[in-house]
């Protein structure tokens, strides 16, 4: 039966989880040089777009369509067949199917914009286009129907994935690694030190990147009950905890905390909690955004000495936080949170340790793999980066005939 107040509350969400595609945009934007702020803004931007397209006509039904050999959703939902303003009970039967299909479409569009970050200022904007397209259809929407899809076999074997831990951190976490060794690195990367240009621009992007994980998080209740209270509360706690763990320890070892540093953190801890998010209680999510601020800050300080050029940290934040968050689920779920949840290792069920470590390793490694045959594929029929002189002249003007600043 249709509630008013749950369609409602997932109408806000969706629109909350909408706002931070956006604000990805000005949180990547501000982090590269200014030759390449409206390119690497436009990058997100458009996926708002193109993979809204997307979902309508393909994504949805293989995502949440009647399940195929736990794979995958058959088409029968293609075009939103169907799709109207009954429930769907197998997903949520208190809200329609319309506004469950739209709330999912946000968390589609912002997952191929995250993988940007990895191959920031090197990439033309036509084969980038084509790569998010054929990613979201190969990676995204079948590991999305094996985690949350009705007879998905990761969910039928019980892991447990309350927001996108594995679905959209860990799968664009992945993506970003197997960018890094297909792409290579920025011109000039190791003998230059590339500068954020505007580190306000950051900040603000990372606020409505907190603003809109509220939605991402509480909304994946897809109820206005006291699941959503607890993820909404959990949010916030481990994007604190992150932020503040990261400050602490950047201020130890490098003498100075940064701003940069602060920012980078909160994204950290909301990456970190998002899988855990309606499984555990305050003190375990300060402890998982404590973890995840810690962890992910050691992991962009590897990423010098191994030598790769993840250039706005997407491996050591979002991919790591994601599988961070999904183990942690293992060690604190509780079923006193969450009745619909697992109980951990401290609540005495070791075996969801192993089970969640399962579903990190078949969603990472097939991730990492499609997402490298993609961009090899993609690079063997149309350039794929810039050329020395466009990486020089920078996206805006040769991608896009246009500058952020006038002289």
């Amino acid at each position: 039966m249709i509630q008013a107040g749950d369609t409602a509350f997932v109408l806000i969400s969706a629109a909350m989880v909408m706002l931070m595609t956006p604000g990805l945009a000005f949180f990547y934007g501000g982090m590269v040089r200014g030759k390449n702020v409206l390119g690497t803004i436009m990058q997100s931007f458009f996926m708002i777009s193109l993979i809204s397209i997307e979902w309508v006509y393909l994504g949805y039904s293989m995502s949440f369509g009647p399940d195929v050999a736990g794979v995958t959703g058959n088409l029968s939902l293609a075009a939103l067949a169907g799709v109207g303003a009954a429930p769907n009970p197998d997903y949520a039967a208190t809200i329609p199917q319309i506004v469950f299909m739209i709330y999912q479409c946000m968390f589609a569009v912002i997952t191929p914009a995250l993988i940007t970050g990895a191959f920031a200022e090197r990439v033309r904007f036509a084969p980038f286009c084509v790569f998010s397209l054929a990613w979201a259809i190969l990676v995204y929407n079948p590991v999305c129907h094996w985690v949350w899809g009705s007879g998905g076999w990761l969910k039928a074997m019980g892991v447990l994935d309350f927001a996108g831990g594995l679905v959209v951190h860990l799968t664009c976490g992945a993506a970003a690694l197997a960018a890094v060794f297909a792409i290579g690195p920025r011109k000039d990367h190791g003998r230059l030190r590339f500068f954020p240009h505007n580190l306000p621009m950051t900040l603000v992007g990372a606020g409505l990147l907190w603003f809109g994980w509220f939605g991402f998080n509480a909304g994946s209740a897809l109820a206005a009950d006291g699941v959503a209270g607890a993820a909404f509360a959990a949010t916030h706690l481990g994007g604190m905890a992150g932020m503040f763990m990261w400050t602490v320890v950047e201020w130890w070892h490098r003498e100075k905390p940064t701003t940069l540093g602060a920012a980078s953190g909160a994204i950290a801890g909301l990456a970190t909690i998002t899988p855990a998010a309606g499984f555990v209680g305050p003190g375990s999510a300060i402890a998982i955004g404590l973890l995840g601020g810690g962890f992910c800050y050691l992991a962009v300080q590897a990423k010098a000495k191994l030598g790769y050029d993840d250039s706005l940290d997407v491996v050591g934040i979002h991919g790591l936080g994601g599988l961070l968050g999904t183990l942690c689920i293992g060690v604190f779920a509780s079923k006193a949170v969450n009745p619909a949840g697992a109980d951990g290792l401290l609540a005495g069920n070791p075996a969801l340790c192993v089970t969640q470590a399962l579903g990190a390793l078949a969603v990472g490694v097939y991730a990492f793999v499609v997402s490298y045959l993609l961009l090899k594929l993609v690079g063997a029929f149309m350039i794929l980066r810039l050329a020395p002189d466009g990486e020089n002249q920078g996206l805006d003007i040769d991608q896009h005939g246009e500058t952020a600043y006038s002289e």
